[in-house]
């Protein structure tokens, strides 16, 4: 039997309400105990020292951009996991605005072979909602589910047609599957490339507004109310969507929602450099926003954080702004921005953070990792809570380098990455 020590960490499983130091004891790619000294009998074949390291389930992000197939020059499924475990992640689930999409049996199995040959951290395929992306009918989601896909969207692009978005509700529900929705009006942002606001009247650029958000979110929260569907609201970006999140929640619709990063650290002020590297969908708001963003992290009205790892290629980037695509990194620098904006300012305790970044992805999408009870798949995350760091891009393990944080130094990394029992990541000299 194959067995591993992680020994004296601060181990944080808010699905058993457990945080305090401990040994933990893996054997043969499960969790076999979390106790003092050595659980269970034995040495272990290898032992780490986790002695002021935080250990929590494997980290999930639930919305990730591995752009294979189709766009290989930004990123592919074995670069794009190989991030996603020196970020800490032990499972993405990846989202189906491929080339061509996720909407076949074939292509879901074609990203499980892909995830296999990579052999780095579990890969979960999000399908899409409408056949091709195109919005126009729904996809075989039956046989889409018997492939293996976890969850449905449409992402990069809205459900705009009602109809379609109530019956792939309804339809959903059968299987107990999300519909991850990417919330936005088009009609109202079309040719926008920053929030509406005073910033983009001072610099002359289209503006997105909030509207076009929150007009969305209303919507389908009411849909789902009817429907009685599970509704997941991606990348909410506006104080407005946090409050009607909220309210919906309150009313008992079954939503839940996420918030990147990014969305609760940088505001609109960043384009005033024009730099592409901060052009992205949902664009980055106001201070407001942004202060009701992490309010509702704190106190579980947004239930995940998740990336959005959007990769392009470095030429894409480089276009001016209104021609250069939408998005940024995010795997890579996940943890250092949580821990520098919302757990060093007390905005939230370590187990909020752990919940929201493993233990509610999991269940959100029904995966039966994040936790460590004992008999549960060995997905394993040990952090450094107090290491401060300086992100570099050129030592990401991405394809890809368009990351605004470039330069910036964040407190928190990720010193090991553990999937099923396997040390997958050991960051250098730890």
């Amino acid at each position: 039997m194959a067995t591993l020590l992680i020994r004296g960490g601060r181990v944080i499983d808010p699905a058993q309400d457990i945080d305090r130091i401990a040994d933990l004891r893996i054997v043969d790619g499960r969790i076999a105990g979390i106790g003092p000294g050595e659980t269970g009998a034995g040495r272990a074949d290898e032992t780490i020292d986790a002695a002021g390291m935080i250990v929590t389930p494997g980290l999930i992000d639930m919305h990730v951009h591995l752009r294979e197939p189709g766009r290989e020059e930004d990123e592919t499924i074995a670069s794009g996991t190989r991030a996603a475990l020196a970020g800490g992640f032990t499972s993405v689930a990846c989202i189906p605005n491929t080339e061509p999409p996720i909407d076949t049996q074939a292509a879901v199995e074609f990203i499980h072979q892909k995830a296999a040959r990579a052999d780095t951290c579990n890969v979960f395929v999000v399908a899409c909602v409408s056949r091709n992306r195109e919005g126009k009918e729904l996809a075989e989601i039956g046989q889409l589910v018997e492939a293996g896909a976890v969850a449905f969207s449409d992402d990069g692009a809205p459900v705009s047609d009602a109809e379609l978005m109530r019956r792939a509700l309804e339809y959903c529900s059968m299987f107990g599957k999300p519909i991850l929705a990417h919330e936005e009006v088009l009609e109202l942002s079309r040719g926008g490339v920053m929030n509406e606001g005073i910033v983009s009247l001072l610099l002359g650029l289209g503006g997105m507004p909030a509207a076009a958000e929150e007009v969305m979110i209303g919507r389908d929260t009411a849909l789902a109310e009817s429907t009685s569907g599970r509704l997941h609201v991606m990348h909410v970006s506006t104080a407005g969507g946090v409050a009607l999140v909220r309210a919906a929640k309150a009313r008992g619709v079954r939503v839940t929602a996420e918030a990147c990063p990014h969305h609760f650290t940088l505001t609109d002020e960043s384009l005033r450099t024009f730099d592409a590297n901060c052009k992205m969908s949902p664009p980055l708001r106001t201070s407001a926003d942004v202060e009701a963003i992490i309010a509702g992290i704190a106190d579980g009205t947004i239930d995940c954080i998740a990336t959005d790892h959007a990769p392009h290629a470095r030429e894409k980037k480089m276009l001016e702004l209104d021609r250069a695509p939408f998005g940024i990194l995010g795997l890579e620098t996940a943890i250092g921005l949580s821990v520098t904006r919302l757990v060093a300012p007390g905005h939230v305790g370590w187990p909020r953070l752990v919940e929201a970044m493993s233990t509610l992805p999991a269940r959100i999408l029904g995966l039966d990792r994040g936790t460590l009870r004992t008999g549960s798949p060995a997905d394993v995350t040990i952090i450094d809570p107090d290491r401060s760091w300086k992100v570099d891009v050129k030592s990401f393990r991405s394809k890809s380098i368009n990351s605004p944080f470039d330069g910036w130094t964040l407190r928190g990394r990720a010193v090991a990455t553990i999937v099923g029992g396997r040390v997958k990541y050991r960051l250098a000299g730890s």
